[in-house]
């Protein structure tokens, strides 16, 4: 008797899951002379993968809540933490000044614009409309990435790459506040409860501060654990780029017990890790795993915003959210960026791309599911299109433009993007990596 030609759905998941990791190693530098970007490539993946007639899952964000949070809440802790560790420049007032520039004038007109925007052109609730404003202001750790510094110790660190970088890791913590704000609105502005001093005290104050000091305190933690301890028993002998993870996941797990933000938590674990050694080879090793978990989780959730994107995710959509998605991405935030800029000692070119390259992306999908999760909001639906939208356009417009505007700056910087050994923009993995001498068993022992 035939065996039942009919493949094992298992079988399949595997083969499909190792053709995902091929496509992690291979497709960064695959890509780094096209003007595409992985997103885009993994999107396409998702939306012919869901078209098959075989497929019946419909991943749409409103029948998922709770996992769409969730899983979004771990790729941007990943990526935090990757930003982090690969930041050169030491911390400071003036180092960072373009960071705060954006961090402190870019973001807040950009809430305040999008929100005024989604409660007078798109008809949304107060509240729900400065979800909106929150949720769409911050830039992307995730998809930031083919706009960040190289791996550490690379000397990729021009101040475009940089400031994005560096803003893509703090505005994730201080967009909460905000998030946060349209929760409580969403309950006081119709029972008439005072709001005001919950949100200061606890949801500011609070909440950001533990943020810093929890997450300093982990990251001197492991950082006295993994390079200061007794040679014999120091992490960093391991070998073992896993020590990222862990300090991940331990330093958002215990600043989120004690209800403080751990999305900043985690940025200040990694400037904080890193600042412990920072020439260590180590260094390197920590980088490249969380890069590859990074990539890896961040394809697999692309690939289901694309079988989202299929499965009916823009059905709400009109001319108006249309209208209102380009009024984001072409004038809010570039307008916003661009004032942040002013007196800031950099080329007209610089500028314009830190101001443009607001890109939108799986930190929006979280604090869009959390709102949604912890506020009653009459039309999701909508909600999650207008901001899938967005997203979609963010990928598109950010990922087609962004290899040769970076290409653009490096060869006006006299950096020559084809020169050998330069590794493709952002997300490198171990193939962008430096050349280092000695083996695999001395790189880890080195002090």
């Amino acid at each position: 008797m035939l065996p039942d030609l009919a493949p094992d759905p298992y079988i399949l998941m595997l083969t499909g899951f190792g053709v995902l990791i091929t496509l992690v190693a291979w497709l960064p530098l695959a890509l780094k002379r096209l003007p595409l970007s992985l997103p885009i490539i993994c999107i396409a993946i998702g939306a012919g993968v869901f078209l098959l007639p075989q497929v019946t899952l419909r991943p749409l964000p409103v029948l998922y809540p709770e996992i769409t949070e969730r899983f979004t809440e771990f790729v941007v802790i990943i990526a935090l933490m990757g930003a982090g560790l690969k930041i050169d420049r030491l911390f400071g007032w003036r180092q960072w000044a373009i960071t705060w520039r954006l961090l402190l004038i870019t973001m807040p007109l950009s809430i305040l614009a999008m929100t005024l925007l989604g409660y007078s052109m798109l008809g949304l609730p107060l509240a729900v409309a400065l979800l909106l404003g929150a949720s769409l202001a911050p830039t992307d750790p995730v998809l930031a990435a083919d706009i960040q510094v190289g791996p550490p110790r690379t000397g990729d660190e021009d101040d475009v790459r940089f400031g994005l970088t560096s803003e893509a890791g703090l505005n994730d913590g201080a967009a909460f506040p905000f998030v946060h704000l349209a929760v409580l609105l969403a309950v006081a502005l119709p029972s008439g409860e005072p709001w005001l001093t919950e949100w200061l005290t606890y949801r500011v104050l609070w909440e950001i501060g533990g943020g810093i000091v929890g997450g300093w305190l982990v990251g001197r933690a492991f950082g006295w654990l993994t390079f200061r301890v007794p040679a014999e028993t120091k992490l960093a002998r391991t070998g073992d780029g896993l020590i990222a993870l862990a300090a991940t996941l331990v330093s958002y797990g215990l600043t989120e017990i004690i209800h403080v933000y751990g999305f900043l938590a985690v940025f200040v674990t990694a400037l904080t890790f890193r600042s412990t050694h920072r020439d260590h080879d180590f260094q390197l090793e920590m980088h490249a795993m969380t890069e590859q978990v990074e990539r890896l989780a961040m394809m697999v959730l692309l690939i289901l915003f694309g079988g989202a994107l299929v499965s009916g995710l823009l059905a709400p959509v009109g001319w108006i959210e249309v209208s209102a998605a380009l009024l984001i991405l072409l004038v809010i935030r570039p307008v916003a960026g661009w004032i942040a800029m002013l007196g800031y000692p950099a080329d007209r070119g610089e500028k314009l791309t830190l101001a443009f390259f607001g890109i939108r992306g799986v930190g929006t999908i979280y604090y869009v599911a959390f709102g949604i999760n912890h506020m009653s909001i009459g039309d999701a639906e909508r909600l999650w299109g207008v901001v899938g939208l967005v997203v979609l356009l963010s990928i598109l417009l950010h990922g087609l433009t962004v290899t040769p505007i970076m290409r653009t700056l490096d060869q006006q910087r006299g950096i020559d993007p084809d020169a050998e050994g330069a590794g493709p923009p952002g997300l490198q993995g171990p193939a962008g990596e430096p050349d280092r001498e000695g083996s695999p068993g001395e790189r880890i022992v080195r002090e």
